[in-house]
């Protein structure tokens, strides 16, 4: 597994946690996530059991992430918080702080928020 990739999923498992549980429908995204990265079996289980506990985005490492990596991650992050059909405030939060710590410019930051949202609520409908 690459570095930017488990950045990417270590993100992602702090961002499920957000609410303060990671529902099935998160692990399930998770696990796509693996899949689509074909992670090998034992990396997969360490993201697996790195998923097991709470995780802040202070346990990920950011910085592994290329600028492009960054904004992808953010695009996920935003459809991850909707996956059990609505969005917390503190997954908004959660977002707020990964745009931060991204290092994602602001006017750039609400646009990919922006458009993410929306494709969510689309994929929503879909369910």
């Amino acid at each position: 597994m690459q570095d930017y990739q488990e950045a990417m999923l270590k993100s992602l498992v702090a961002v499920a946690w957000a609410d303060g549980r990671v529902d099935a429908e998160e692990h399930e995204v998770i696990e796509a996530l693996i899949s689509a990265f074909e992670v090998g079996s034992e990396a997969a289980e360490g993201i697996r059991e790195f998923a097991k506990a709470p995780k802040t985005l202070d346990d990920v490492p950011l910085t592994d992430l290329s600028a492009s990596d960054r904004r992808v991650l953010l695009q996920h992050a935003v459809i991850l918080t909707y996956i059990d059909g609505t969005q917390s405030e503190k997954e908004k939060e959660v977002l707020s702080t990964l745009v931060t710590k991204l290092r994602v410019p602001a006017d750039e930051a609400s646009q990919i928020l922006a458009d993410a949202d929306a494709r969510a609520k689309r994929l929503l409908s879909l369910l």
